[in-house]
């Protein structure tokens, strides 16, 4: 395939280190890529006065894909979130989050495998909020008790959630899609609507709604989200393909990649119909920043999921078959690997185990 130019994101924190070794395993991988370097985050608030640079937006925009590190949002810049301004800019409306069993990694479950589909535009985290005290927010208390929608105490700090029927069309149409596309076999959504009527209620009403345009080829069933998170704990192998409003597939996504052996090892993608970002989902770990000791499989495995997403099947399968490989037999493992598997390995550094699924990856060509 033609070399490619892909955005890259460092971010902030471990993001130098994670990133670094992502790029020696794809180039391994038999990958011609060009980076292009763009900088997000924390670190560029003395010299932009801003997390977010309109330069790397562009950047985005002009290769059509990115990855990146994990990127901190100063407190007090006005910013709710560096990564929900980069969803919202680039109207990146799918959340996807793979979950994946990897022997030897100290997950709790040696056969999960199961794909997270989160809405990513609307419901909570659209931002629509008033503070307590607020003109607006006292203004919203009186409309609702004038319209007998209930009493809201008058020192609450409100949020709307709004849940609409084109994202939910289109992220429950993503999900099915993507259910065919790599032979899933169920797509199960999750909700609240027993309670929020209007809005969880839509959600489930279009899920319904478009499960059978698919009747015959993908099976479809609910779950209320709070049976959905023990059903998932007591026996993930029920579940394929999950689609969520915003809300809960950002708390369910961190709770299934503790099924298998934490965020260190879970990858992402945040998708639109322009563009794709893939990333890490972990934080920054300023702590740890620069001492080598982080694990950078977070990293690697949304690389993998960028080079399917470029066409690059083959090189994403030798990834991770490489990852596998490596944390199959044990000997090359990260800190927090070793403390989740009570290893008595020494701890490897970033760099150690970069250059073991490197040297894996060689074996491979």
């Amino acid at each position: 395939m033609a070399k490619r130019t892909v955005t890259l994101i460092p971010g902030d924190g471990i993001g130098l280190e994670t990133t670094a070794a992502m790029q020696r395993v794809v180039e391994a991988a038999g990958v011609d890529i060009e980076w292009e370097v763009a900088e997000a985050g924390a670190h560029m608030m003395d010299s932009c006065g801003t997390p977010l640079p309109a330069e790397t937006i562009e950047a985005v925009r002009r290769n059509k894909v990115a990855i990146k590190g994990p990127i901190t949002t100063p407190v007090g810049t006005g910013f709710r979130s560096v990564n929900v301004a980069l969803r919202k800019t680039l109207n990146l409306n799918v959340c996807l989050r793979p979950v994946l069993s990897i022997p030897g990694a100290g997950g709790r479950y040696q056969d999960v495998d199961l794909v997270i589909v989160r809405e990513n535009s609307e419901d909570l985290y659209a931002g629509i909020e008033f503070e307590e005290g607020s003109k607006e927010a006292s203004g919203l208390i009186e409309f609702c008790k004038e319209h007998n929608a209930g009493n809201i105490r008058p020192d609450s700090g409100i949020s709307i959630k709004p849940i609409s029927i084109t994202a939910s069309q289109n992220i429950v149409r993503y999900a099915f899609d993507y259910a065919v596309k790599h032979g899933r076999k169920k797509v199960t959504a999750a909700h609240k609507a027993n309670i929020m009527k209007h809005s969880d209620g839509l959600f489930l009403r279009t899920a319904r709604e478009v499960a059978s345009e698919y009747e015959g080829k993908i099976s479809f069933n609910d779950n209320i989200i709070d049976a959905f998170c023990m059903n998932i704990v007591m026996d993930p192998s029920q579940f394929d393909v999950i689609v969520f409003p915003n809300l809960y597939g950002d708390i369910a996504s961190d709770l299934c990649a503790g099924l298998v052996g934490g965020l260190g090892i879970a990858p992402g993608a945040n998708i639109g119909p322009e563009y794709a970002v893939f990333e890490a989902v972990h934080g920054s770990a300023p702590d740890i920043a620069g001492k080598d000791i982080c694990n950078p499989t977070a990293e690697i495995l949304s690389a993998a999921m960028m080079l399917d997403h470029l066409g690059e099947l083959e090189a994403a399968r030798k990834i991770r078959d490489a990852v596998r490989a490596v944390y199959a037999e044990g000997k090359v493992i990260t800190a927090d690997i070793r403390k989740a598997t009570c290893s008595n390995a020494p701890a490897a550094s970033c760099t150690q185990f970069t250059d073991e699924l490197v040297s894996v990856l060689e074996k491979m060509a």
